[in-house]
């Protein structure tokens, strides 16, 4: 994958002094040598580029778009893609008709087959029946 926008433009200059001064910095690959996507360290990303959770927390979704970066930590053994957000576009709402199937699947959840009662909890699947029903 090509990094979508220039690593000139993504550089972090904190980071960048810290290397010139003789400090490793672990997971800083900016233009994408290294790892293949351009490579942040936690909380250290450019604040255009936002995950997955804080698109959906500003009401955006991806949008099909390529990740631009990424974020390592834990020894790479943890990824965080990263999106521009300027490409983001916003969540899909759901129509009428999938909030009643989404309703009527949550309904069906809480029925209990042996009564037939409504109740306020999903029947445990373990009893097969409500509280009130199933034999401890």
């Amino acid at each position: 994958m090509q990094p979508i926008t220039p690593a000139e433009n993504r550089r972090v200059p904190t980071l960048d002094g810290a290397r010139s001064r003789g400090i490793y910095v672990e997971f800083y690959d900016p233009d994408g040598s290294r790892y293949g996507l351009p490579t942040y360290p936690y909380h250290w990303a450019p604040k255009d580029l936002l995950t997955i959770r804080q698109l959906r927390a500003r009401g955006l979704r991806p949008g099909g778009q390529q990740p631009a970066a990424q974020i390592l930590w834990r020894r790479g053994k943890r990824v965080a893609y990263l999106y521009l957000a300027s490409l983001a576009k916003p969540k899909r709402t759901a129509t009428p008709a999938r909030l009643a199937a989404i309703a009527a699947a949550l309904r069906a959840r809480r029925t209990c087959p042996a009564c037939g009662q409504v109740k306020a909890y999903c029947i445990p699947r373990s009893r097969g029946a409500c509280n009130d029903c199933a034999s401890w």
